[in-house]
């Protein structure tokens, strides 16, 4: 089964291409996924069904549907502008800020953050329970502001899938339409070091990110959409050995929010492997591509610590890279939609024989798979 009726001479590049959309999360530089979402909106070419999200990709996701139930793409760009500027707003207040030597640098890092050094430290040695009792949380407050909930229960535009760890269980939980509010979102974002555990329906849930940055197989079970795009902050590759206590606790988070992710994919491509027996051929594992956009390079000059800087100008740096990583994966991707994966499956399929790996390559891809894709 195609995603897409296949025309033929010049029509072929007019055609419209359904994805679905992985966001991953990763705090401001959500802003990076906020240039690619505007860029990919702006594209008729392509039409969104399916969005899983998860922290920062959660937020993206639900005022992404808001905007489209509210005025179609063109809403839907504008709502993401007008959530990232009051997050930017909001941050003015806070006593984590940029250094003025990192202002004169022109680093984004909060490393030598008075602030930032502060509450990296008290988040170690003091539970948010203890912290904040009140459970004060003014970025709920400005989801709740911005976002209309009942709306994007009702957006038929694109399904939304937002997970997040269920702190009892350890498994991920996937919250879709009518059933996301507010504090789906916020629980999907709860950081344990930082915010209480955020408690729904008697269970309580911390950050999706720890068993799945994003969850891939509703995307699968539930649209007709067929390349799954990929949305990646977290770099893949790192190159050299982190020496300091500051760059290990960055490489850390980046392998733990990327790991549940590269599970899912491997499992997704096993599954394929298994069913290539035409009779256990399932047409939505069969069909399906996987797709990445990144800018690995951009972000990868980027700690851990810019992950909470919410200046204005750092956000529409992030928006910028994020749009020209879209704009510079439609070109060169375009003709793969529908036809063959071009996410990096070395990433994936490492640790097999190469007898194995031929298989699972030949079965979870008839068509030519772009192992070597950037």
């Amino acid at each position: 089964m195609s995603n897409f009726t296949e025309p033929s001479g010049a029509a072929m590049t007019t055609a419209v291409k359904k994805i679905d959309l992985g966001l991953q999360g990763g705090g401001a530089h959500g802003a990076f996924t906020w240039g690619v979402l505007d860029r990919l909106l702006s594209e008729e070419r392509i039409q969104i069904e399916g969005i899983s999200g998860t922290s920062a990709g959660a937020m993206n996701a639900v005022v992404v549907a808001d905007g489209l139930a509210q005025g179609g793409r063109e809403g839907a760009r504008d709502a993401l502008k007008r959530f990232w500027r009051a997050v930017s707003e909001a941050g003015k207040t806070s006593p984590i800020q940029r250094t003025w030597v990192d202002q004169m640098l022109g680093r984004w890092s909060l490393d030598y953050s008075p602030g930032y050094i502060a509450m990296d430290l008290m988040s170690r040695l003091v539970s948010p329970y203890e912290m904040n009792p009140l459970n004060l949380n003014p970025l709920r407050d400005l989801v709740a502001s911005l976002v209309d909930f009942d709306r994007v229960n009702h957006c038929e535009s694109v399904q939304l899938f937002i997970s997040a760890t269920n702190v009892r269980t350890g498994r991920p939980h996937v919250f879709k339409s009518p059933d996301i509010t507010v504090d789906t979102v916020m629980a999907s974002a709860c950081l344990p070091f930082v915010f209480q555990a955020v408690e729904i329906d008697g269970e309580a849930y911390w950050d999706g990110g720890f068993m799945g940055n994003p969850v891939l197989y509703p995307l699968i079970e539930e649209t007709t959409a067929r390349d799954l795009v990929i949305v990646q902050i977290n770099p893949l590759i790192r190159e050299g050995v982190p020496r300091t206590a500051r760059d290990i606790l960055n490489r850390i988070n980046e392998i733990d929010f990327n790991s549940s992710l590269l599970k899912d994919i491997r499992a997704i491509l096993m599954l394929k492997m298994l069913g290539a027996a035409p009779e256990h051929q399932d047409e939505r594992l069969r069909d399906l591509a996987i797709h990445r956009i990144h800018a690995e390079h951009d972000l990868a000059d980027l700690g851990v610590s810019s992950k909470m800087n919410a200046e204005w100008a750092f956000l529409e740096h992030l928006h910028d890279i994020g749009r020209r990583a879209a704009d510079c994966w439609i070109s060169e991707h375009w003709e793969d939609l529908g036809v063959r994966s071009t996410y990096p499956l070395d990433h994936v399929l490492w640790g097999l024989d190469p007898v194995m790996r031929g298989a699972a390559l030949a079965a979870a891809f008839p068509f030519e798979a772009k192992d070597d894709a950037p």
